[in-house]
């Protein structure tokens, strides 16, 4: 019997990486889509100090209630099923997101920031709420979840009580996370870790932020990565952002995936149609009719996608495997061990700023980040792979726990 369940918990061990899944209303690489709404103006800012007019442009998960104070939007837990989670009404093809926000704290609480598109391109900052000195980097291509190199941790002074700003600067030819203007991961379009290109991210997206509890899953794992089951008598649990700012580098009225590639190349930047009537009615700043590139919108147009949760589907982690990550429903799932090794990931990135240095726009001064462990790239696009990987070793299990008997 002891051989049995050991080859019962390899089976366990398995299945639920292979369920990982994440969410799109419409996949551009599988079927052909509806064109994405575009961000027709060179930025545009949420004050949500401002009250609940800054959220114009924004659409709420099902069950989702954000209020509105001097500390901006607040995204509140306060019982087991809650995810707070909006995104914007509108995609941006290449630019600069910055947040400024505070984490939630409590264990196995997780504050999420995080730009997806409709084929699973995805990149994340993530805060788990009994830690309270860093913030995960991640990203994924395509939805791809097979390798679990990707997450670093960055160190920040108590993300929960101090107001920081949390940033990524998008181009087709490198990605860059900044923590209050400091750039502390770069992530080149070539590097390996992105299979030199073909899993970087690199196609329309909308910017989500949520607040969920990963304390509150089912599934061990993603307890575990959590920090521990959440204890709802603790709360409320709140997460605060205050303002976002959003740069578009391509503005459009709408995006169109050309072909089924998911390349940035297939993308067609459509600069008439309805979005862009919309929007100009909004836009504030002194921009004139010659100079419309150059608009700050307040209010932009809007679109008929639905918003899912983060969290809403399967949290599924390989608990066994020390720093793994997946992407869910636009939330990175990552185990943060404290026995991680410190040093240079395969990213290469910029020194990380200590607690005590480079959070004011100042270089930090020491190797401030923490990588996952590392593995060879990925050799394909979309979860196909791994999951007929698992699928074959799941049965062999079995088999060899029948032999074992």
């Amino acid at each position: 019997m002891r051989f049995s369940n050991a080859a019962a918990a390899v089976v366990a061990a398995s299945l639920p990486i292979a369920l990982a899944q994440t969410f799109t209303d419409c996949d551009p690489t599988n079927t052909t889509c509806p064109a994405d709404t575009g961000l027709p103006s060179t930025s545009y800012t949420a004050d949500f100090t401002q009250g609940s007019s800054a959220n114009a442009s924004w659409s709420g998960a099902a069950y989702t209630t954000v209020e509105y104070g001097d500390k901006g939007a607040v995204f509140t837990i306060e019982k087991s099923g809650q995810a707070p989670t909006i995104q914007t009404d509108f995609y941006i093809f290449f630019g600069r997101v910055d947040v400024t926000m505070k984490a939630a704290a409590g264990t196995g609480i997780v504050s999420s920031i995080v730009l997806e598109s409709d084929d699973l391109d995805e990149i994340d900052w993530e805060f788990i709420g009994g830690d309270s000195g860093h913030v995960q980097s991640n990203f994924y291509g395509k939805g791809n979840t097979t390798s679990y190199d990707r997450v670093i941790y960055h160190k920040v002074s108590d993300v929960q009580n101090t107001w920081h700003t949390y940033s990524v600067d998008w181009t087709k030819d490198k990605l860059d996370f900044l923590i209050d203007g400091s750039v502390v991961r770069t992530l080149k379009y070539s590097d390996p870790l992105a299979v030199y290109g073909k899993n970087y991210p690199q196609t329309p997206m909308q910017l989500k932020l949520g607040n969920w509890a990963g304390g509150d899953s089912a599934n061990n794992g993603t307890v575990e990565w959590a920090g521990g089951k959440t204890d709802f008598s603790q709360g409320p649990f709140n997460m605060y952002v205050k303002k976002v700012e959003i740069t578009n580098y391509n503005p459009a009225c709408s995006y169109k995936y050309g072909d089924k590639s998911g390349s940035y190349e297939s993308i067609e930047i459509i600069s008439t149609g309805e979005s862009c009537s919309a929007a100009s009615a909004s836009a504030t700043g002194s921009a004139t009719a010659s100079d419309t590139a150059k608009t700050t919108a307040t209010v932009a147009p809007t679109s008929s996608h639905s918003v899912e949760n983060i969290a809403q589907t399967d949290k599924s982690v390989l608990s066994t495997v020390t720093g793994s990550a997946y992407s869910t429903n636009s939330a990175s799932i990552s185990a943060l061990n404290s026995g991680l090794p410190t040093g240079t990931g395969a990213t290469a990135p910029t020194q990380v700023p200590n607690p005590s240095a480079g959070i004011n726009g100042t270089a930090g001064t020491g190797s401030g980040f923490v990588p996952a462990p590392t593995s060879s790239p990925e050799s394909s696009t979309g979860g196909a792979a791994i999951h007929s990987v698992l699928t074959i070793v799941s049965l062999l299990s079995v088999l060899l726990g029948f032999w074992m008997l």
